[in-house]
């Protein structure tokens, strides 16, 4: 519910994604709905807290990038940068190295080195992206080559994007998950502990 409502509604979204943490805050799927939608909706500190819940909880690095642009949020670049040194982040996909560039990009403006972050976007990794990741990075590289002073190479880029890209972007950006069931999944869970620990209980009882 939470995923298909992320892009009509996110703080419906947000408060279904919560909702679902409170049946079942053990399951990383979960918390990793609650640590989007909290993305979605500006909460970065919250966001930042639900994804590395997830990373203890399966042990993936997969969210470095979303954290680290949490990081970006909270106004803690250097953190940022941090995140995307870490020896995980040499493990992710490449598209999720991509996407880490794009963060390591804007932390870069952020902390007033555009031409390290117009460098970040450059690499022969980053220029390998297609479709509508590869348009992100057009953007991201307009953004840094404008605040570089760079902007007749900043418009040249953004003339580049394929026309309705905007459009294309928010319709693919969509993460559903079905945390309906797996809230049900993980009390039915709880439930059978509960009764096993009750008839373990009960068979003590009886030997006594």
């Amino acid at each position: 519910m939470a995923g298909r409502l992320l892009d009509e509604d996110p703080e419906l979204a947000y408060a279904h994604a919560e909702a679902a943490v409170r049946r079942a805050g053990r399951v990383d799927v979960v918390r990793e709905a609650a640590g989007i939608t909290a993305y979605r909706t500006g909460r970065y500190a919250e966001a930042l807290r639900e994804l590395r819940t997830v990373r203890r909880l399966n042990g993936s690095d997969e969210h470095l990038p979303l954290m680290a642009d949490c990081e970006r949020g909270l106004g803690r670049p250097e953190r940022a940068l941090a995140l995307a040194q870490e020896d995980g982040a040499r493990e992710l996909p490449v598209e999720l190295r991509v996407e880490l560039a794009i963060v390591v990009s804007g932390a870069r403006i952020d902390l007033g080195d555009p031409e390290a972050a117009v460098a970040a976007l450059s690499t022969p990794e980053v220029a390998s992206a297609s479709g509508e990741l590869a348009a992100r990075v057009t953007e991201a590289r307009a953004a840094a080559l404008e605040a570089a002073g760079r902007r007749d190479e900043a418009r040249a880029a953004l003339a580049s994007l394929p026309q309705g890209y905007g459009d294309l972007a928010a319709e693919d950006d969509v993460v559903v998950f079905d945390l309906e069931d797996d809230a049900d999944e993980a009390r039915a869970g709880d439930d059978v502990g509960a009764s096993a620990g009750e008839s373990s209980g009960a068979t003590d009882t009886d030997g006594a």
